[in-house]
């Protein structure tokens, strides 16, 4: 894992396996069912690294041959919270790793007018002050949702928020940087740009068409 010198809130999870993946996901070429399974398996490894800050505790543990000390997550369990729809898609990859996570769920629209993000759905489990939660999008573009989604958790007490997305624009990190300064963004790459459109370049095209085929 590698950090940007001029984004200290981004840490970007270059593991050879991670980019192995990653470009095959950026193909153009790539079928539905291929890219979905891209999206679970790049995921789950980089929930190895959004996780590593997960607080641990010792417990009492007996082997077949002896009884020993062993450590454990300690405190109530992880959330993942996707960001509706794509975020969806990078879902049970994690929960391969973790099954125990609880899943909340963010739903956000964009206003035609101000351009803002507005919110339409809102669930994750209760005393969220004393949970770790794990915000998903495969794409962090101009950074709006986003941040509105960690507003959104910030708002109901969530202290412990981590970023997980697969390619990140600058302007999106710097506007998490400017809004969450305190909140980690993790991912497999930084982009170069966003186009005219707000897509990112080079990109891997709309993340949610993909992984629906809705286009």
């Amino acid at each position: 894992m590698t950090d940007e010198p001029q984004f200290p809130n981004l840490h970007v999870v270059d593991h050879p396996l991670i980019l192995h993946k990653l470009s095959f996901l950026r193909a153009r070429t790539t079928p539905k069912k291929e890219f979905k399974e891209l999206v679970d398996e790049i995921a789950m490894l980089m929930a190895f690294e959004a996780t590593r800050g997960l607080p641990t505790e010792e417990v009492d543990v007996t082997t077949p041959l002896e009884k020993t000390v062993a450590r454990r997550i300690r405190g109530k369990k992880l959330v993942l919270v996707p960001i509706l729809r794509a975020g969806l898609g990078m879902v049970e990859g994690v929960l391969s790793l973790m099954p125990g996570a609880r899943v909340g769920h963010v739903g956000l629209y964009r206003n035609e007018e101000t351009l803002e993000p507005v919110e339409y759905y809102f669930k994750v489990p209760p005393n969220a002050e004393g949970r770790d939660f794990l915000v998903l999008d495969p794409m962090l573009a101009t950074g709006g949702s986003a941040s509105a989604a960690i507003s959104g958790l910030k708002r109901r007490g969530a202290a412990s928020i981590r970023f997980l997305c697969l390619v990140a624009a600058p302007e999106g990190v710097r506007r998490l940087l400017r809004d969450h300064p305190d909140v980690p963004v993790l991912a497999a790459a930084l982009d170069r740009e966003l186009d005219e459109r707000g897509y990112i370049l080079p990109g891997l095209g709309d993340a949610g068409d993909r992984l629906f085929g809705t286009r």
